[in-house]
């Protein structure tokens, strides 16, 4: 097989940038906030960590051709603009401007195809992902297909969480009109059955074999292997639809998220299935945080993701404890920082 050009799109926010908070206040004047908006602090505050970020790309994944950094327009003071593989990205590069300014991931995400230079196959990373360990360009893609699981899950009613729910809800909708489910599952019986899924969701899958309609999907929350042409596939099919998720200043009920593009690609058979679960351990930030920092400290996953969740935490003291263990294990300056 010959190398394959994969580039990583990275999103990242500064929460406590001045002037991004006050355009986000004009914005939330402007719309006025109800419930069908997610405005909660959690989605935006920075744990400081990108330099690790960084390093672990530079140690773990070398492969990498580029790396787009996709920002409002603030960048990390120590950050080398100048490295001939990272190439800074502000939103109005790429977003139409009838969307901005936008606080909303999904509007950032379903336009990522817009991104100058970006090569057909990319790793999209969230800012709460980290490398801990090598990983191959086999990892994510193989002979030009994304490498995925299929999993089926029911959505949930989450009386705590109310925005999620629907979006999970509306990805599954949009997705099942252009899937049969049985015909799905009977034309590409191995990428819902294959040998090496966890042995949860490939009972999951079976059971959903009594239920005719699609009762939803499980999506693994880690680094998503994504195509460009597939991006520009479900705006061929969906661009109305899609032109009013962007058009949402934040995240919002009506909303369907990047998801859906990952599972357009498994449900087109365009992938190759294999048990991505192991690739990526998820963490849902506490109070204390005893088995996240053991996983870094010892290497225990090729990839983490430490999500910050909902319930209330001692901010600076779970970033401290989280940045003592990423230096355990990336303690020296990549090339991507000035200092």
């Amino acid at each position: 097989m010959k190398t394959e050009e994969i580039d990583i799109v990275l999103a990242w926010v500064d929460g406590s940038d001045p002037v991004w908070r006050e355009k986000k206040k004009e914005r939330m004047r402007q719309q006025g906030l109800s419930v069908k908006s997610d405005d909660r602090e959690e989605r935006y505050r920075d744990w400081d960590l990108m330099h690790y970020w960084f390093r672990s790309i530079e140690n773990f994944a070398p492969w990498v051709r580029k790396i787009h950094f996709v920002t409002f327009g603030h960048l990390p003071e120590w950050l080398d603009s100048s490295n001939p593989k990272l190439h800074i990205v502000n939103h109005e590069d790429f977003i139409p401007a009838k969307y901005l300014p936008t606080f909303s991931s999904h509007p950032i995400e379903w336009n990522f195809h817009r991104i100058e230079g970006l090569s057909e196959n990319f790793i999209y990373f969230n800012d709460d992902m980290l490398l801990l360990k090598p990983v191959k360009p086999t990892d994510f893609f193989k002979n030009g297909k994304p490498v995925d699981m299929l999993a089926l899950q029911p959505d949930v009613t989450n009386v705590d969480d109310t925005t999620m729910p629907y979006i999970y809800l509306n990805n599954a909708m949009l997705l099942a009109k252009y899937f049969d489910k049985r015909q799905n599952m009977k034309k590409q019986p191995g990428s819902y059955f294959h040998i090496g899924y966890p042995a949860m969701y490939f009972f999951y899958n079976f059971l959903e074999i009594m239920f005719p309609r699609f009762t939803g999907f499980y999506t693994v929350h880690g680094p998503s292997p994504l195509k460009k042409s597939t991006y520009e596939t479900l705006w061929n099919l969906e661009g109305e639809y899609l032109d009013q998720v962007c058009s949402h200043p934040f995240r919002h009920r009506e909303d369907v998220s990047q998801y859906v593009i990952r599972e357009y690609q498994k449900l087109s058979g365009n992938f190759i299935p294999k048990n991505v679960r192991k690739l990526c351990r998820y963490f849902n930030l506490a109070e204390t945080n005893p088995t996240l920092t053991d996983t870094i400290i010892h290497q225990k996953s090729p990839v983490v993701c430490m999500n910050d969740s909902n319930q209330e935490i001692p901010y600076l003291k779970v970033k401290e404890e989280i940045q003592r263990a990423c230096e355990q294990i990336l303690p020296d300056r990549s090339s991507f920082e000035r200092y």
